[in-house]
């Protein structure tokens, strides 16, 4: 039987990105990662109820997604709106589903604010990136999943 894998929509070529674009791995990865595992699609942010498309966001400068999740932090957009309620939605619902197929894996998009497990933007809308995680990245690490993105895709596979 198949390991279930929590999956980004975008990386499976869903437009839900906020520019309302997808972000499909390879025909190649795809075929890849669908012999090896369950697929179990998600969009935290969408889940959070966040349209598509949406202004871009980013978490406060200086904060991961762990002080989002501890109420230490928030989420805002480029055009100042505060999104921390959606993110936190979101990445909970996603537990919620992982949950639910008993997923120990997830493959999740690099660098986004919900998503990022190793990295994510500074805060400052300017492009540039610091270490840290997203709010989902975080919760669902909390919980003992294993996150990975899309450039650990070989790491990821050996967990099948």
């Amino acid at each position: 039987m198949k390991k279930p894998l929590i999956v980004s929509a975008c990386l499976l070529g869903d437009p839900v990105r906020y520019d309302g674009q997808g972000k499909g791995l390879s025909a190649e990865r795809l075929k890849r990662l669908s012999e090896e595992f369950t697929l179990i699609r998600v969009c935290p942010e969408c889940l959070g109820g966040l349209p598509t498309p949406r202004a871009p966001a980013e978490l406060q400068p200086g904060c991961s997604g762990h002080e989002v999740v501890q109420g230490q932090g928030r989420v805002m957009t480029a055009t100042g709106e505060d999104v921390t309620q959606a993110f936190v939605s979101g990445a909970r619902q996603t537990l919620a589903i992982a949950m639910q197929h008993e997923a120990q894996l997830a493959l999740l998009k690099a660098n986004s604010p919900s998503c990022g497990n190793n990295a994510i933007y500074d805060g400052h809308f300017s492009g540039q990136q610091c270490a840290g995680e997203g709010v989902t990245a975080t919760i669902l690490r909390q919980a003992g999943i294993m996150v990975f993105n899309e450039e650990e895709y070989e790491a990821l596979l050996q967990h099948a």
